[in-house]
């Protein structure tokens, strides 16, 4: 906690230089980096990334994809599951934990506003997981790939960007969490509940809705009402609902008849952010410490 007070203590000049957002985001990725939060995010997503990747590529021959149409396949399930819970993990105590260890008196008795806080510690927090996703699921990509087409790599680069979206979402919420509790423990809590919710329980209760309906149509809008309240639906979408990904989930049928469109899906993933970020900083404005 010593370097934000120093920075923030500098002169206006300096302030004014490099806005209070950054110097709170920097600061934020040095804590990560001191935690080894960036080391063991990368080092787990690559070694999951690889072993799929490596795993993964067999089947190509007989369903007539390329080993990186694999691969994306592959990360993408994988990334529904594991990165909303690192973005959790990461964001969960952000303001919580550092109620409870004094240190957030101390941060705010400088001209910081809590916007700010929240802002910074959002940036900070996305820059670690966009660093630990790009470089994780790059390496997988370079292992077995890097001599295919450019419409696989566009294709894979368009999956990595959806996936650090779909950070951004769970980041938001798991601060959202962070703010409307006071200790760590109950935040977290929250965010395993947040996790079970969109990531299993969810779409287990979707199923049992299509099940219900007796083979009967659901109306289109309903559908993709219900895909919208889902992030990870709406991820799962994005990626995997088009192109030679999409053939080999048979989620590319599902595309086929909604009217969720990738710059849609897109704008869900983008508000899923927005509207927990700001009701995190509205909820922490006018929190008592």
């Amino acid at each position: 906690m010593t370097a934000i007070p120093d920075a923030i203590s500098e002169t206006p000049r300096r302030t004014a230089s490099r806005p209070t957002v950054l110097i709170l985001a920097a600061k934020e990725i040095r804590e990560g980096i001191r935690n080894r939060w960036v080391l063991a995010t990368t080092l787990l997503l690559a070694a999951l990334a690889l072993t799929l990747a490596l795993l993964g590529s067999a089947p190509t021959g007989t369903v007539g994809a390329s080993r990186l149409d694999v691969i994306t396949v592959s990360l993408a399930s994988l990334t529904i599951f594991l990165v909303p819970l690192i973005a959790l993990l990461l964001s969960h105590d952000a303001i919580a934990g550092e109620a409870e260890r004094g240190t957030l008196l101390l941060l705010l008795a400088y001209p910081v506003s809590r916007r700010a806080v929240v802002l910074g510690k959002f940036v900070g927090q996305l820059a670690i997981l966009s660093t630990a996703t790009i470089v994780g699921y790059g390496a997988a990509a370079l292992a077995v790939g890097w001599n295919l087409g450019a419409a696989a790599w566009i294709a894979f680069a368009a999956m990595v960007g959806a996936s650090v979206l779909l950070g951004a979402v769970f980041l938001a919420l798991g601060l959202l969490a962070s703010t409307l509790v006071r200790q760590r423990s109950t935040a977290g809590g929250i965010a395993i509940g947040l996790w079970l919710l969109f990531v299993l329980i969810y779409d287990m209760a979707f199923l049992g809705l299509l099940v219900a309906s007796g083979g009967h149509s659901l109306p289109a809008s309903l559908i993709d009402t219900l895909l919208a309240l889902n992030p990870t639906d709406a991820y799962r979408l994005l990626t995997l609902g088009a192109g030679g990904a999409g053939g080999l989930t048979g989620i590319d049928a599902l595309a086929d008849h909604t009217a969720l469109t990738p710059p849609i899906l897109i704008a869900v993933l983008l508000a899923w952010t927005a509207a927990p970020l700001a009701l995190a900083a509205l909820v922490f404005a006018r929190r008592e410490l």
